[in-house]
């Protein structure tokens, strides 16, 4: 589908242009509170201004996009088949999508203003899932599908920290006595490389689930639901999708940034390698199996089993605990909003 094709049956239908307003809205509120984690320890050991960060997380994040689209849609085949909407009219579904977009964006921002990363991985199953259950009940579950997101918190948990902990491990060990500051050029290199990485996987994990959501609009709309297992996410649209993101992240990265990166371990930039190395590896594992994760999580974790290496101690677990927290709320919170936005909705415009 070109853009222009897609700029009309937008100006054609309000419900449309709503639904993809409101997710062109969720995109940008993933860039403020999700992106930024894929270059806070770059930023924070000092490997990388944060302008040239965002410059670097948008270029990385359209590739991302464009080369895992290439290589596998799983991700966004398993979020479109989560739910069940029934029988019921395209108009109808669509009016469903948009109050669960809206119920995203506000959990999200309530997030942000508290400077506590969330997740919108979590939180766009959490919404879909509770505004699907406004229209059809408990039979709106495709338990199948929604297994997939226990897996990934599961082994995103494990790998993060794992693998974490075991590169930075190796790397104090092979480095032990190396002259630091002989190696502090090679390691600002690596933490770039590893930012660069990390933005890249956010893009093919996050992106790829929020354009499905667009084009599924598009679908529904159309009568062709089913086909969201082939379809093609154009140029055009990662282009567009990728800007939006980088704005949310110019917008509100800096304290996201801050949360992350320096509340909760203090980082050199041998463990900022470390941690970047270790989440881009963990989420390119569960992006080529189709499990739905959050970069935040992935990433968190892995600081985590950073500062474990020095010691347990070094990892600050007031902020932990605040981020543990919020996942733990985000699946009953956004679930609870989205389906009391979609009643509300439903009683308005059906």
């Amino acid at each position: 589908m070109d853009i222009l094709t897609f700029l009309n049956q937008m100006l054609a239908n309000p419900l449309l242009f709503v639904a993809v307003t409101l997710t062109l809205g969720v995109i940008l509120v993933n860039g403020w509170t999700d992106a930024p984690n894929a270059i806070a320890t770059c930023v924070v050991t000092r490997c990388m201004p944060p302008k040239a960060a965002i410059l670097m997380a948008a270029g990385f994040n359209f590739l991302g996009v464009f080369v895992m689209t290439k290589v596998s849609n799983e991700v966004a085949v398993t979020i479109t088949r989560m739910v069940n909407f029934g029988d019921h009219p395209g108009e109808t579904v669509i009016i469903v999508l948009c109050a669960a977009m809206l119920a995203i964006v506000i959990w999200a921002t309530l997030a942000w203003a508290f400077g506590i990363p969330t997740s919108e991985s979590h939180a766009l199953i959490a919404g879909l899932t509770g505004g699907a259950m406004a229209l059809t009940g408990l039979d709106a579950i495709v338990w199948s599908e929604w297994i997939k997101v226990i897996y990934g918190i599961v082994i995103s948990v494990v790998l993060g920290f794992g693998l974490a902990w075991l590169i930075c491990k190796l790397v104090t060990k092979i480095c032990f006595n190396a002259n630091r500051p002989k190696t502090e050029p090679f390691f600002k290199g690596a933490q770039i490389v590893g930012a660069a990485a990390m933005a890249f996987m956010h893009g093919a994990q996050d992106g790829q689930k929020f354009m499905g959501i667009m084009l599924l609009c598009v679908f529904t709309l159309q009568g062709t639901g089913a086909a969201a297992s082939t379809f093609v996410i154009p140029t055009w649209l990662m282009i567009v999708c990728s800007l939006v993101m980088a704005g949310g992240t110019a917008i509100g990265g800096k304290k996201i940034i801050k949360s992350v990166g320096m509340d909760m371990v203090k980082l050199e930039k041998y463990q900022g390698f470390s941690a970047d190395i270790a989440s881009a590896a963990s989420l390119v594992f569960c992006s080529v199996f189709g499990l739905p994760v959050s970069t935040t999580h992935v990433k968190t974790t892995s600081i985590m089993g950073v500062g474990a290496v020095k010691r347990i101690s070094a990892i600050n677990f007031g902020v932990v605990k605040e981020m543990v927290l919020t996942w733990v709320l985000t699946f009953p919170g956004c679930g609870l909003l989205a389906f009391l936005v979609t009643k509300l909705f439903l009683f308005i415009f059906n």
